[in-house]
C-alpha cells in the first residue's frame, strides 16, 4: 500500500502528497538522496499539535482532577512507547523511507523511530488538512486509550477500595466478569465487585482490568453516600 492509498482509506482529504512522504522520510534516508526533506521540521510541529489535542481532551474529559494528575496522563499519553504503540496500531513503520544501514539495524520496527513518525505524520495532517482530521487519527489511537492509562497508572481504584474495606471490616473483595459483548477484537466486559456475595458495584470497559477499576469506583461512589 502507498501513503496515498492508506491516507485516502483514512478518508483523510490531503492535498499535498509531497508533505506526506517528508513526514515518512527518516533522516537516514535523506542523507543517502542528496539533502531529500525529512519529518524533523514536520515532528516539531507533531509535538506541539499532540500536546495541544490531548490535553484539551482530557482537560474536558476529567473535570475533576487536578493540574498535577492532569500532566501525568497527558506525559503517559504523549511518550515515546506509547506513540511507538500507536504508530504499530495504524502500521506506519511500513511507510518509513530509510537509509540501508538504518533499515538493516531494525529502524523500521524502533520505538524512537515510531514515535517521531508519529509526530511528523501528526504534523503533516495537521498543516494539510486542519486540526478536525488531526482529532480523527486521534479518535483512532490515542483517545480511545486514556482511560486505560488513566485508571492503570494514575488512580488506582481497586487498592483504595481493598483499603477501605480492610480498614473497616478485615475483608477482601473479588471481581468477577458478568458479561462480554461486542467483537472478538473489540470486546466490552462487564465486571461486578463483590463482598461476601454482595454486589458492590459495576463497572465496563475494553479490557478486564479497566472493567474492575470502573467496578471499584461505581463501589467507592456508592460507600461514600
Amino acid at each position: 500500500m502507498k501513503i496515498n492509498e492508506f491516507l485516502d482509506q483514512l478518508e483523510i482529504p490531503y492535498k499535498n502528497i509531497d508533505l506526506f512522504i517528508e513526514a515518512f522520510t527518516h533522516p537516514s534516508f535523506s542523507n543517502e538522496k542528496n539533502g531529500r526533506k525529512n519529518y524533523e521540521r514536520l515532528e516539531f510541529l507533531g509535538d506541539a499539535v499532540l500536546q495541544y489535542h490531548v490535553s484539551n481532551f482530557i482537560f474536558d474529559l476529567y473535570q475533576d482532577i487536578p493540574e498535577g494528575q492532569l500532566t501525568t496522563l497527558r506525559s503517559k499519553l504523549v511518550r515515546e512507547e506509547s506513540l511507538a504503540r500507536f504508530a504499530r496500531e495504524l502500521k506506519l513503520g511500513r511507510f518509513i523511507y530509510l537509509g540501508s544501514g538504518e533499515e538493516h539495524n531494525g529502524g523500521r520496527d524502533r520505538n524512537s523511530v515510531l514515535a517521531d513518525i508519529f509526530e511528523a505524520f501528526i504534523g503533516a495532517v495537521c498543516h494539510d488538512c486542519g486540526h478536525d482530521y488531526v482529532d480523527k487519527i486521534l479518535k483512532m489511537t490515542i483517545y480511545k486509550h486514556v482511560e486505560d492509562i488513566h485508571y492503570d497508572d494514575i488512580t488506582d481504584y481497586k487498592t483504595t477500595l481493598q483499603e477501605l474495606i480492610q480498614a473497616d471490616q478485615r475483608k477482601t473483595v473479588t471481581y468477577q466478569t458478568i458479561s462480554t459483548e461486542g467483537p472478538s477484537n473489540a470486546p466490552i466486559f462487564e465486571v461486578e465487585v463483590l463482598m461476601d456475595n454482595m454486589i458492590l458495584g459495576k463497572g465496563k470497559g475494553s479490557s478486564k482490568k479497566r472493567a474492575e477499576q470502573k467496578a471499584a469506583k461505581d463501589a467507592l461512589k456508592k460507600l461514600a453516600r
